[in-house]
């Protein structure tokens, strides 16, 4: 009888835990899809001119976050008064703690990709991110982007890739 007592206790654990994480998956699975239909709308980017203008205005509604795997490169050179957060840990408590939510913050990696990455996650978790069209692609004269960018633009020249219509 004991045993019978023991597992009944278990299985009303399991239900009362089991429950709330449902609950909780599908309010995160709409905050996920408002900020995807946000992003669908094209109102996520901000343009290296739109930025220097904001810069060239003073103003201090905004952040620029530097999201580069690699620290190297943002110390070798970065947009001025940006901080650095790799976008693999952007989305780490201590991390979150440096985002304002009351500016609008602006990722910048190499090519846009990557800064791509956390902007549905930040935007569901009530940030006003942003992505930095084609990254340092459109800021930096001669930067990883622009190289990378050229190579897959070269290649692609060169090749007949299938396209169904």
């Amino acid at each position: 009888m004991k045993r019978l007592y023991v597992i009944f206790l278990v299985l009303v654990l399991a239900v009362a835990v089991a429950i709330p994480s449902t609950f909780a998956a599908d309010e995160m699975a709409k905050k996920l899809n408002t900020a995807l239909i946000g992003l669908s709308k094209g109102n996520w980017q901000v343009k290296a001119d739109e930025l220097n203008k904001w810069m060239q205005e003073k103003r201090t509604d905004f952040l620029v976050v530097d999201v580069r795997p690699d620290p190297k490169e943002y110390k070798e050179g970065h947009i001025p008064g940006a901080i650095y957060i790799p976008f693999n840990a952007i989305l780490k408590p201590e991390n979150l703690k440096k985002l304002p939510k009351d500016k609008k913050i602006v990722l910048a990696c190499d090519t846009g990709q990557a800064e791509n990455l956390p902007i549905v996650s930040l935007r569901a978790l009530g940030y006003n991110a942003y992505n930095l069209f084609y990254g340092y692609t459109s800021w930096i004269k001669g930067s990883l982007g622009s190289h990378l960018a050229n190579q897959v633009i070269q290649g692609a020249a060169t090749k007949n890739y299938p396209i169904a219509k």
